[in-house]
């Protein structure tokens, strides 16, 4: 009976989103004042109904409801309850009701916080937000039911994809909708803005908090997918350029130039029609990403369904949307004038080139992404795309944003003097080459990519702290300290995300650049010596049983260089009897400075055990940089301004309250 209300709530909730989708949109064309207001508690309502209808399917998961087809399918009674909860959305049913419940939950909150807004524009806000939200209900009710029952009920289930049931892999999905789902409300407010024809600087201010969000989830979700990857699959990487890790990188990197624009429009009412293609085209790499993962034209290991249908339907929403809001915007180009003026020499300019070199980055990810594609449907022939093309194509213009964005900090508003600005980072430029130089000189012989990107992590955190100083002002020094502690927490939180981005630089180039790897065949008992470290295998136990599966387990010893042991590792290679399927743990002692990397492979007739072994340099400062990105993030987003004066409409004659500026 539960279910079958799950079942209803997730009907009614589809009928409500198209109320929601159609009155408000008329209210708002004919002036009613009444009609429009409905969009406040539809909206409320379909997050309610949709947050019932999750529930419901999460206790199935829970008390092992094997009567329900997905439970059946994605679940087992010995499974913990971690994985029995995450894998309500371990599937492709499940994660298309989570994704239509933050879907909701975002056009709730439009509604809950956005009484500042002109209620022309929140009507027609919420009225685009229920007709995505229409379309995936419908998506899930005629494709994707999650509640459709099994006639006869097993004992058991067969067990989620032994590969999610991690702690990484459990929350990674979660926060990456909820970045590419906060996409849509950049995409709604972009349509309302183009049907009243109208883009302002108050819209600039309304935009950029929730793409700002939406950036901040997206830039977890990709960090612990990426950790993910890095420890529970055995290879040793931390990035493979896989369709689907490029399906969340793509919008990642036009939120992150949207969130740029939006600062132009802000401060100068300039860059309006850039700033609205960003909007719909951020959303629109965001269904990318859903047909990418569910459609099955790509081959990739996180893909959760294999279903051509199923691809049409995502297809069809995604050429409805996309190409009705590119409708929409070539029709409306002409009314997005540009009020404001700039020299070729200033912040906007700065903020234009950052633009360009993102733009020009996701269209250079999504080339590589699709062209097997188009390969096969034109020439019949199969032809991969990997890391070396994504490496050599992406790395130049990474390089450029890196070399582009202290300086581009450091510019005035609308008339700059670029000698100056160069002034002030030379003891910063400085400091990178020392940097750069004295890696070169270190590790001589070894490619001149890993020290250039090592002075460019330098040259970035350290512009960035310049950056943060110069605002403020000259002085005591006691009195500028004091100053930088009063700064706005959004300039706390630009120079924050920008140093973030400069230690995961850092990084990637030490770990790419200088990482030691081992393959041998170990022998119990018989050390061996990688680097500096000594490994020696201790003993392997078989048919060790887990609370599902049943592993291989392997014990290393791992020394410094005067014998003492540092750690004891045990890499892995687990069989999840009921999925049939094998893993691979890998073995890890993370430190500040380095991590020492095993992985199990199979037995050998001699005796002894294939094992991979590696000597990371710094690769915990690449998730380290993700996590202070994201607190960066946090810190803009947490700026008062945001909640005081975003989207308020100004009375006459009030003073101009100041927002953020990035």
């Amino acid at each position: 009976m539960t279910t079958e209300l799950g079942h209803f709530a997730l009907i009614l909730a589809f009928m409500v989103s198209i109320f929601q989708m159609i009155v408000p949109l008329v209210g708002a064309h004919r002036g009613n004042s009444a009609w429009m207001a409905v969009a406040d508690p539809a909206a409320a309502t379909q997050f309610f109904l949709t947050a019932f209808s999750f529930a419901v399917l999460t206790w199935a998961f829970v008390t092992s409801d094997f009567s329900l087809n997905l439970v059946t399918a994605n679940s087992h009674t010995d499974k913990p309850m971690l994985y029995k909860i995450t894998g309500v959305w371990g599937n492709h049913e499940g994660s298309l009701l989570l994704w239509v419940l933050i879907l909701t939950l975002f056009g709730a909150c439009a509604s809950w916080f956005g009484g500042n807004l002109p209620p022309t524009l929140k009507a027609r806000v919420l009225a685009v937000q229920s007709s995505v939200a229409a379309a995936f209900f419908a998506f899930i009710l005629f494709t994707s039911n999650p509640f459709t029952r099994l006639a006869v009920p097993p004992m058991n289930g067969q067990d989620l994809n032994p590969l999610l049931q991690d702690p990484g892999l459990a929350f990674h999905p979660p926060f990456l909708y909820l970045g590419y789902v906060g996409l849509s409300m950049a995409f709604s407010f972009a349509v309302a803005a183009l049907i009243e024809g109208r883009v302002d600087a108050a819209w600039g201010r309304w935009v950029r908090p929730w793409t700002l969000a939406a950036w901040l989830f997206l830039t977890i979700g990709i960090g612990l997918g990426s950790w993910w990857a890095y420890y529970e699959l055995g290879w040793g990487g931390f990035w493979f350029w896989d369709p689907v890790e490029n399906a969340s990188l793509m919008p990642w990197l036009i939120a992150a130039a949207l969130l740029h624009s939006a600062i132009v429009v802000e401060k100068r009412e300039a860059l309006k029609s850039w700033t609205i293609l960003l909007a719909i085209l951020a959303f629109g790499f965001s269904l990318i990403g859903t047909f990418i993962v569910r459609s099955g034209v790509l081959t990739s290991v996180h893909a959760f369904a294999n279903d051509p249908e199923r691809g049409v339907f995502i297809l069809m929403i995604l050429c409805f949307f996309m190409g009705g809001a590119l409708l929409l915007f070539a029709l409306r180009a002409g009314a997005m004038e540009a009020k404001g003026v700039f020299s070729t020499i200033s912040r906007e300019s700065g903020l234009v080139l950052n633009n360009l070199l993102l733009a020009v980055s996701t269209f250079v990810v999504f080339i590589g992404t699709i062209w097997p594609l188009v390969i096969e449907m034109f020439t019949d022939r199969t032809v991969s795309v990997g890391p070396p093309f994504f490496n050599m194509a992406f790395t130049p213009f990474a390089l450029a944003m890196a070399v582009a964005m202290p300086l581009g900090g450091m510019l005035a508003w609308k008339r700059a003097k670029i000698d100056r600005a160069v002034m002030q980072l030379i003891p910063v430029l400085f400091l990178a080459i020392a940097a750069g130089l004295l890696v070169w000189a270190v590790y001589s012989g070894r490619s001149a990519l890993a020290p250039l990107g090592i002075a460019l992590s330098v040259w970035l955190v350290a512009g960035s702290l310049l950056d943060l100083w110069s605002r403020t002002g000259r002085g005591a020094l006691a009195g500028r300290f004091g100053r930088l502690w009063r700064l706005p927490r959004a300039d706390w939180g630009k120079a924050t995300a920008h140093a973030g981005v400069g230690l995961t630089m850092f990084g990637v180039a030490a770990l790419t650049g200088y990482q030691l790897e081992d393959i041998r065949v170990a022998e119990p008992g018989q050390p061996y010596q990688v680097g500096a470290y000594e490994i020696e295998l201790l003993s392997v136990a078989q048919n060790v049983q887990g609370p599902n599966y049943i592993s291989t387990m392997a014990h290393v010893a791992v020394r410094d260089g005067q014998g003492r042991q540092i750690a004891l590792l045990h890499p892995e290679k687990r069989i999840y009897p009921v999925a049939g399927m094998p893993t691979t743990e890998a073995g890890i002692d993370s430190g500040w400075t380095r991590d020492v990397y095993l992985a199990l492979g199979d037995p050998q007739p001699s005796g002894g055990w294939a094992l991979r072994t590696w000597i990371k340099p710094f690769a915990n400062w690449i998730w380290g940089g993700t996590i202070i990105m994201a607190l960066g993030g946090l810190l803009s987003l947490s700026d008062r301004r945001y909640r005081v004066a975003a989207g308020a409409a100004k009375a006459p004659g009030a003073p101009a309250r100041e927002v953020p500026a990035e």
